[in-house]
């Protein structure tokens, strides 16, 4: 192996291992790395990604510092460097510029990918299970309970990300604050016009007066449907797919076995001419 080649792998390595390691560490520990200027330009730099959004988003907020963030952006990019050094002398031509340049970049942004995939799956458990807790709201609201109670109710006997979320508003209702605000604060966490018209329906119900469990009511059909036009386009979609692998896969290999006996059969079919 050559030594460039050596060299390179023991750096992956030793980044491997820094990672694990820092992963493990309690944010205080980490952040300890760092003096305090440090600490403030990765916290500027940070905020200028638009890192903690997305840690609230992904439901990370809590669990995971933005230091721990910048610096696994950083060991990525350091490791796409190694690898695009490695990887451009193989590339075409100037392709090889794009190769050295874009792999860096590329590792760079991977933790952002990561971090906005896992936001639109806890984003979709979410929303999967907004219909059922809006029944138990409306139901509540019906017999004459506040919001705030309902949310406590959901957040004490659920599970999923729905019931952390509403955990956070529960606490900050505890803390004195307004409930505007709060859903405010849940409609930043997780975008979207669902959770919009939740707040909406509250918010009209509180100054105007309206029946709340009927508005509840109807946004859970709303949302019902619109989850099951969702899965049939989906199915839709699949139609398609499962077509081209038949095509692609499925009659080629036939068409194959089919060769296939006719070439090991040769001889006896062409013995009468």
């Amino acid at each position: 192996m050559a030594p460039p080649v050596m060299l390179a792998a023991c750096a992956g390595l030793l980044l491997l291992a820094a990672g694990r390691e820092l992963a493990a560490w309690r944010p205080g520990r980490l952040e300890s790395l760092f003096d305090s200027g440090a600490r403030r330009r990765l916290a500027e730099a940070a905020l200028e990604l638009g890192i903690p959004a997305r840690l609230s988003r992904a439901g990370l907020g809590s669990r995971v510092p933005t230091v721990a963030v910048m610096v696994s952006k950083l060991g990525a990019a350091v490791l796409g460097a190694i690898a695009g050094w490695l990887a451009a002398p193989a590339a075409p031509g100037r392709l090889s510029i794009l190769v050295a340049a874009g792999l860096p970049a590329a590792c760079f942004l991977a933790p952002d990918a990561l971090l906005e995939r896992r936001a639109r799956t806890r984003r979709r458990a979410l929303l999967a299970s907004l219909p059922d807790a809006l029944d138990l709201l409306a139901v509540g609201s019906a017999s004459g309970r506040s919001p705030a109670a309902g949310f406590a109710e959901i957040a004490r006997s659920g599970h999923g990300p729905l019931a952390d979320e509403l955990r956070i508003v529960v606490a900050e209702l505890d803390c004195g604050e307004p409930l505007p605000t709060a859903l405010g604060g849940l409609r930043e966490r997780v975008p979207g016009g669902e959770l919009a018209s939740l707040a909406a329906s509250i918010e009209r119900s509180r100054t105007l007066g309206s029946p709340l469990a009927d508005q509840l009511g109807r946004l859970a059909t709303s949302l019902r449907r619109d989850q099951r036009r969702a899965v049939e386009e989906s199915a839709a979609r699949a139609a398609p797919k499962i077509q081209l692998v038949v095509a692609l896969v499925l009659v080629p290999s036939v068409l194959l076995m089919i060769a296939a006996a006719l070439i090991a059969n040769a001889d006896a079919l062409l013995a009468g001419f």
